[in-house]
């Protein structure tokens, strides 16, 4: 330390005095600073030793059994999973299922044992699983299943199974996640029943004891064992065809195990999943959205620091002139005037700012790696958990705006903001739901579910709504620069620029251009069940959502004022919130355009949770718009003498 040093130097000249106060305190600050970085070191020291709860490294021994557990069948085609042992495969000796997460339910795993047996280290060449019947019914399923493009999914040591492909015309490998059913080609339905495990494992004995499994890689084959002797042969060659599902009665499933070792840690073993697509797509969606902010940043400067600032330099002068007013000015006795269906502004406004601040957190979580992908259906639940307590945000929100109104019913105000949406939110959920258990699919959400989260909508949301509308309503009135005067002012004919429609139209494109690039990913990988880690990306899209909002709300209700049209608390609104009738056409245009969906109870589930997204995005962007007009309006007319 500096203090120190310059002591010592000094007490090696024979200098007897005491140090200075100053050079004292120097020394104190930095011994402090010093402390601080070096519990910060420390802290970085234990955190890179410690790990997340439920993803801590499993080590295996030799020769140690190695669970393999079977999950879901799905289809991109029909989009409604199935158990994995609704197809005539291998039974355990015992089956159990998996104790499964609110998340998980509602994603529709089941995630179940398998007869499989493998050890640590030990490699299996055609190992019979089981042999049995197969009736006219079963293949059938079997041939159903192959023709809508159902997939297997695997798990080994929480590591889903994957299957590698491998480019011809580039270099690399791409990954897919689960292995199909089985094939159709010309005509003929053949069943993968044979399948070769690779997996790789990790060591480092100096770090720790055992292996650690870092890959699991799934090789499906369609093969015609050969019985020789009460001995299996699986052998490729033209003397084995494929197992051709309607010219056997009979199928035999075997299986390889081939363990290698990879030098890929423990920590990165996901990076094969996630990195199924490139980031420059990602960059060029931040860089088109970031110039689309740039231009509506220098539209809304030019606003505030040309025209308005102008405007009330020359009002304020002008102030005791007896000069007619113009513009924006004018209609300052009725700019703050109580809309048409005040309260259900209130509500929708509460409602937006409930679910965006559920988004907010829940990508803060997802920043910090607390919603890693090993947590199956993590994602999912804490967005649901969050919802459920930004109910005080949404109760507060409301009550705030509603006494901006001069509102006096709080109770059906609070009533409306808790339960409103979030109940038409249930009824869709639970009609589609309906559907899902008549095609008697695993994703069908039991009534057990149903009924927790009814508890949580009751037992903890509408509690927190009340309890943010008690302090929202304590709370005194923001205030207004303006009075507003008793009688309306007349609204002169508007051009027809300014009508709401496209003004809505126009002030929805945007946010939506900023946008469509990250949604497109995001469809990917709920409706084609790709993966989706890009947090970092989704968050600067966020941040760009929301000043796009902010900004063309601003702008319109602007140009609205020129126009002496003071009817802008829903303009504003709708002008952001337009952008969900965009992400629904969106959804049209990919369902043609990328999905191969048929039947219509799949269709239904696509467009129903579309329609559910879409209004989501309308209530974000929506309130967004509101609120930054709101602010908007008291600053510049705060700014300006009114008599």
């Amino acid at each position: 330390l500096k203090a120190q040093a310059h002591w010592g130097e000094a007490s090696k000249e024979g200098w007897k005095a005491p140090p200075s106060r100053a050079m004292v305190q120097l020394w104190r600050r930095q011994r402090w600073g010093a402390g601080w970085a070096l519990a910060a070191m420390e802290l970085l020291h234990l955190s890179g030793a410690m790990y997340l709860p439920g993803v801590a490294p499993t080590e295996y021994m030799e020769g140690s059994t190695v669970d393999l557990k079977v999950n879901k069948l799905t289809s991109v085609k029909t989009q409604l999973p199935y158990r994995y042992y609704t197809l005539p495969y291998c039974l355990p000796k015992v089956l159990q299922e998996s104790v499964e997460s609110l998340g998980e339910i509602l994603e529709g795993d089941s995630i179940e044992t398998s007869p499989y047996e493998i050890k640590m280290l030990v490699n299996e060449s055609c190992k019979v699983l089981c042999e049995r019947k197969l009736l006219p019914e079963e293949k059938d399923l079997f041939q159903r299943m192959i023709e809508d493009g159902y997939l297997v999914n695997w798990i080994v040591d929480n590591l889903p199974a994957s299957t590698r492909y491998v480019r011809k015309m580039s270099s690399g490998a791409t990954y897919m996640n689960g292995f199909p059913v089985g094939f159709e080609r010309h005509g003929r339905f053949y069943v993968h029943n044979h399948v070769t495990l690779g997996l790789k494992y990790h060591s480092a004995p100096a770090e720790y004891d055992g292996y650690r499994i870092v890959g699991f890689e799934v090789e499906p084959k369609s093969m015609a064992q050969v019985k020789s002797n009460g001995n299996v042969k699986c052998e490729e060659s033209v003397v084995f065809p494929v197992f051709d599902l309607h010219s056997n009665e009979e199928i035999v499933y075997t299986y390889d195990v081939q363990w290698s070792w990879s030098s890929v840690r423990w920590a990165s073993r996901w990076d094969n999943y996630l990195s199924m697509a490139s980031g420059e797509i990602h960059w060029f969606s931040i860089l088109n959205g970031f110039m689309m902010l740039l231009f509506l940043s220098g539209m809304v400067a030019m606003i505030l620091l040309r025209t308005l600032h102008r405007d009330i330099a020359k009002y304020n002068e002008l102030a005791e002139d007896s000069q007619e007013e113009t513009g924006w000015k004018l209609v300052h006795g009725d700019i703050f005037r109580k809309p048409r269906h005040a309260r259900w502004l209130a509500v929708t406004v509460g409602s937006g700012v409930q679910l965006l601040g559920m988004s907010i957190v829940t990508l803060i979580f997802a920043l910090f790696g607390l919603l890693s992908p090993a947590h199956r259906g993590a994602l999912l639940q804490s967005m649901m958990l969050l919802y459920t307590f930004m109910g005080i945000s949404a109760g507060y929100t409301s009550s705030r705006l509603y006494k901006v109104f001069q509102g006096t019913d709080w109770k059906h105000t609070t009533l409306l903001t808790a339960f409103l949406f979030p109940g038409i939110f249930f009824v869709l959920f639970f009609v589609l739901n309906l559907f899902i258990w008549g095609q008697k699919s695993s994703g069908a959400v039991p009534f057990t579910t149903m009924f927790a989260m009814l508890a949580l909508w009751f037992g903890i949301s509408v509690p927190l709504v009340f309890l943010g509308a008690y302090f929202g309503f304590r709370k005194g009135t923001i205030g207004l620069p303006v009075r507003t005067n008793q009688i309306p002012r007349i609204i002169p004919e508007q051009p027809w620029f300014i009508h709401p429609a496209l003004t809505a139209a126009l002030g929805g494109l945007l946010p939506f251009g900023a946008v469509f690039t990250e949604l497109f990913f995001i469809m990917s990988s709920i409706w084609q069940h790709q993966f989706y880690y890009l947090f970092g990306f989704l968050a600067l899209v966020l941040i760009i959502l929301i000043i796009t909002c902010a900004e063309i709300s601003i702008a319109l209700t602007y140009f609205q004022l020129t126009c002496e049209d003071y009817r802008w608390w829903w303009r504003s609104f709708l002008s952001s919130a337009s952008c969900a009738g965009y992400v629904f056409f969106y959804a049209i245009v990919y369902f043609y355009t990328r999905l191969q969906i048929t039947k219509f109870v799949s269709g239904l589930l696509y467009f129903g949770y579309m329609f559910f997204i879409s209004i989501i995005v309308g209530l974000i962007t929506g309130a967004i718009g509101m609120l930054a007009s709101f602010w908007f309006l008291r600053a510049i007319y705060g700014s300006i003498k009114i008599d």
